[in-house]
């Protein structure tokens, strides 16, 4: 079997960690971490992973992750997109650095480490992993849903445009247990207490958070439709990963205003019981 080289963002915990796990054991993988404290991890996973230091909110970082790359190899097969983090609470209350914050991170950082490697990634496949967040049905996480959709047109375009026969994909999943729900806790925290009329559903947002943590499907199950898509010659443009991943995708396809009532019913229910609570 050919040995493949892989770029993989978001490596450190969650779905990256499962993918770079099993991508090693036969494969060349280059993984990306924000937190220095991820390295020596990393590298105990196998001796076929290069560990590389990116940070999308500061774009110096990324120069280095590419060029580091790019001196070290001269052909990707497969970049693999998968960093990313969370911004939560109501349009008007939002701190608009911290929406500047999300569109750097979910998605001009994948685009500029995306532009310097393009280089060595002729023949080669780039898999988003994106979200069902970007069917765009979800309130109060409006910035993490405009981001990824954002993701998702940006890349769709380079799959038309590009001239390198690179095939993209992207990979939607729904709730998956994993750590970015208590870093989306512990980056939004600050704001929560500022959210007045709102904090029935900031209450919610956080104890549903907590939930997914350890009640979302497996990161495996993504890991899976990752490996599929990248074994195929010519892969879907998108897979969903999940029941709700695929009602979400249902749901959004109906007229707007039929999604809106629906989405305010079902506010109005899954907070009911915190509004009880403060009757109390």
């Amino acid at each position: 079997m050919k040995t493949k080289t892989y770029v993989v963002t978001g490596s450190a915990s969650g779905i990256g960690k499962a993918l770079i796990t099993e991508l090693a054991k036969e494969n060349i993988v280059f993984a990306g971490y924000r937190n220095n404290i991820h390295e020596p991890s990393l590298r105990l996973i196998s001796p076929n992973i290069y560990p590389f230091f990116v940070d999308y909110s500061n774009p110096e970082t990324i120069k280095k992750a590419y060029k580091y790359i790019l001196s070290k190899c001269t052909k990707i097969d497969t970049l693999v997109n998968i960093a990313g983090c969370v911004v939560a609470g109501p349009v008007e209350k939002i701190n608009i650095d911290e929406i500047k914050r999300q569109f750097n991170v979910n998605v001009f950082g994948h685009i500029e480490l995306t532009q310097g490697l393009m280089p060595i990634l002729q023949d080669g496949k780039i898999i988003n992993v994106s979200s069902m967040a970007s069917f765009g049905i979800f309130p109060f996480i409006s910035p993490y849903c405009a981001s990824k959709r954002c993701l998702d047109m940006f890349f769709n375009s380079l799959l038309i445009e590009n001239k390198k026969n690179i095939k993209v994909v992207s990979v939607k999943p729904g709730v998956i247990a994993t750590p970015l729900w208590l870093k989306s806790i512990d980056e939004n925290s600050k704001y929560f207490d500022d959210y007045g009329d709102y904090s029935d559903e900031m209450k919610y947002l956080i104890s549903n958070a907590q939930k997914n943590t350890t009640a979302g499907l497996s990161v495996n199950k993504v890991v899976e439709v990752i490996l599929k898509a990248d074994k195929l010659k010519n892969p879907k443009l998108s897979y969903t990963v999940g029941f709700d991943a695929l009602v979400a995708n249902i749901i959004s396809k109906l007229p707007q205003s039929m999604i809106n009532k629906i989405i305010k019913a079902g506010i109005f229910l899954k907070t009911k019981n915190i509004r009880k609570t403060n009757k109390v």
